[in-house]
This record gives C-alpha cells, structure tokens and sequence, in this order.
C-alpha cells in the first residue's frame, strides 16, 4: 500500500517532497524550491503526518526515513542538506526533467 502511495505521486518531469508540515527542514527545502519557475502541477509537496507505513517504505527505497525526501523526477537527491549541496546542480536538473516555465 506504501509503495503504491509514494509510485503513485513519484513521476518523471515533476518534483516531489515527502514532508511535515511542522518540519523546519521541510519547509527550508520548499523554500529552496520554490525559489524556481515550476510549471503548474511540476512541484508537489505530499504531508507524510503520521504515515509510519510510507516513512518505513522511504526508508528501504532510499535508505532515509526522515522527512524531507526530495525527488526530482523519480530520483530520490535525499533531504534538506542533500539540496542544499545539489542547489548549484539544481537547475539544469530541473530543465533536464521540463518542469520550469
């Protein structure tokens, strides 16, 4: 059920975070994010709170079960700090998926 939760949200040419609302880390990760032109719909953010099951399928799947889990595309860069280090990368990731205006 999980997998089929994360899957189902997880898609090329869109950029998805895993998070908690109440989570500095996740709410400095949408900032970073949201500093950048998403086309509509290109950037999700999916509230985990509560949902051990997901957290637990997060963790087998990419080896981190804290939240921010970032996705660009269906690639997992990791969490907060991960972004932080790729923000150089970052944009020609998000072109290389299409998902800036």
């Amino acid at each position: 059920m999980a997998d089929r939760f994360v899957m189902n949200r997880v898609r090329d040419g869109k950029v998805t975070v895993f998070l908690k609302p109440t989570c500095p880390y996740c709410r400095n990760a949408m900032m970073i994010l949201r500093e950048f032109n998403f086309m509509p719909g290109c950037l999700e953010s999916v509230d985990v709170t509560g949902m051990d099951d997901v957290l637990d399928y997060l963790q087998q799947t990419t080896g981190q079960g804290t939240v921010p889990r970032v996705f660009i595309g269906k690639t997992c860069i990791g969490g907060f700090s991960d972004l932080q280090k790729f923000y150089g990368q970052l944009p020609e990731a998000l072109r290389r998926i299409g998902v800036l205006q």
